[in-house]
């Protein structure tokens, strides 16, 4: 994971990518990634996971993530004060547009190699934006219910096709088709969780009707392990890194893992 920012942030992040046990087993590296930027009052939160089946996937995840740090930071900061709405969304499909620019000037003729989704959050005074392209996933933790808080997933891009469930990547040509953004204006949003879909089997969990929703324990943890004040402990790094290695975990899903939280540490 890489990060930067000055001074207090009004949240605190911290996250981390891990390889699954396939890849362990296999002595492959890690074809997750997770970035972020702080920049004012202003947090871009990134991750993406690489194809597995495309050589260079991991060297794209790194790529994907980096690019939308600099260019989802850069376009953010240039507009914190624009209020939610079109203009946040214009927004999301200006950086994006600048990322994917990049990323395939920078792969060239063998971008396919180096394939990967990519999910984004820009956390902005009064908004959040949310762009994803792929499988990844975000949860928000936003109010409370008789003394319980509330975890609400995100809308996730429609599948490419009803017939399959083929996923989209940064590289694939109609990408921006099958791109999506959204804008949350809720100032009782106070933690925020993305993740690729190695973790979804932990992180999510279906109503009676099959519809999507966030375990609600498993992000409670999460969220509250980050919610002791002053900066990130090295013990709090490791018990993550021990937490996606888990057994547990592993027994849900051997792919890779990602998980890139923040909470708030200044009210709104």
């Amino acid at each position: 994971m890489s990060g930067k920012g000055e001074g207090e942030p009004p949240w605190r992040i911290h996250g981390l990518s891990v390889e699954g046990y396939r890849h362990r087993r296999a002595g492959q590296p890690c074809q997750d990634a997770c970035a972020y930027t702080v920049s004012g009052v202003v947090a871009v939160l990134a991750v993406a996971d690489g194809a597995g089946s495309r050589p260079r996937s991991d060297e794209g995840a790194r790529l994907a993530v980096d690019l939308a740090a600099e260019h989802f930071g850069r376009r953010a900061a240039a507009a914190a004060e624009c209020e939610p709405g079109e203009a946040v969304h214009d927004l999301l499909t200006d950086a994006f547009h600048d990322v994917t620019k990049v990323f395939l000037d920078q792969t060239g003729a063998a971008a396919g190699d180096f394939a990967t989704t990519l999910t984004v959050v820009v956390l902005a005074p009064g908004w959040l934006g949310h762009l994803s392209v792929g499988d990844g996933f975000v949860v928000v933790r936003a109010g409370t219910e008789d003394g319980e808080r509330q975890f609400h997933l995100l809308p996730q891009p429609a599948a490419a096709s009803e017939y399959s469930n083929e996923t989209v990547f940064l590289t694939s040509p109609d990408a921006a088709r099958w791109t999506h953004t959204d804008c949350v204006s809720d100032e009782g949003v106070d933690g925020v969780l993305l993740s690729t879909d190695g973790l979804a089997q932990a992180a999510l969990s279906r109503s009676g009707s099959g519809t999507q929703l966030p375990n609600a324990s498993f992000a409670d943890a999460v969220f509250r392990s980050l919610d002791t004040r002053g900066p990130v402990s090295d013990s709090a790094h490791e018990s993550l890194a021990a937490l996606l290695r888990s057994d547990r975990l592993t027994s849900l899903n051997a792919d890779d893992k990602t998980l890139l939280r923040a909470v708030r540490t200044v009210a709104p």
